[in-house]
């Protein structure tokens, strides 16, 4: 599977992190265009003095690593969306052959109109929760391993269900915390 992330998904680190971790795991083949990078410096900027240039090292060690995830740019001329500043996602992504978008955004990207493009738009808390039924092993391990660096680097505890529900993850986190 081929999933297009919209730069709103690239932007909190946990959530990134989570999902860069299951695209390891092999569960999906991630994808982002140069303007989707870009937007993700630009709002890391706003943040505050040397955010941009934080975000910009992540986005290089992010193409290093997974180096064919990058897709040409498309401006997406002609496509109808709610907002049209999200054309370039829609268009990137069907120009990429990606099956969805992960995105916060989903009014942005109505189902009708993706369906038009040969794609959906999914809340990136149901699109881990999908892969986590169909692959519990894999996915426990990526959130687990983001959970446990996070851990080291605070030098908190970090309880899995309120560290992925504070990322924006409620469903996983209850679906990979132990009962109790």
């Amino acid at each position: 599977m081929r999933a297009f992330l919209d730069a709103c998904v690239l932007y909190p680190t946990v959530l990134r992190e989570v999902l860069l971790a299951a695209a390891a795991e092999g569960l999906f083949d991630p994808l982002w265009s140069p303007r989707v990078l870009e937007e993700w410096a630009r709002a890391a900027a706003r943040l505050g003095p040397g955010q941009e240039a934080v975000a910009r090292g992540e986005i290089a060690l992010l193409k290093a690593r997974f180096p064919a995830a990058t897709v040409a740019d498309d401006e997406g001329r002609g496509l109808v969306l709610p907002d049209l500043a999200d054309a370039h996602v829609a268009a990137a992504a069907r120009a990429a052959g990606a099956d969805l978008i992960v995105t916060f955004n989903l009014r942005d990207f109505p189902p009708r109109a993706m369906a038009a493009l040969g794609l959906r738009a999914e809340h990136p808390d149901a699109f881990l929760h999908a892969l986590g039924r169909e692959n519990p092993a894999a996915v426990a391990r990526a959130a687990e391993r983001v959970r446990a660096e996070a851990e080291r680097l605070s030098g908190q505890p970090q309880p899995l269900r309120p560290f992925l529900r504070k990322a924006g993850l409620p469903r996983l986190g209850k679906a990979l915390a132990p009962p109790g």
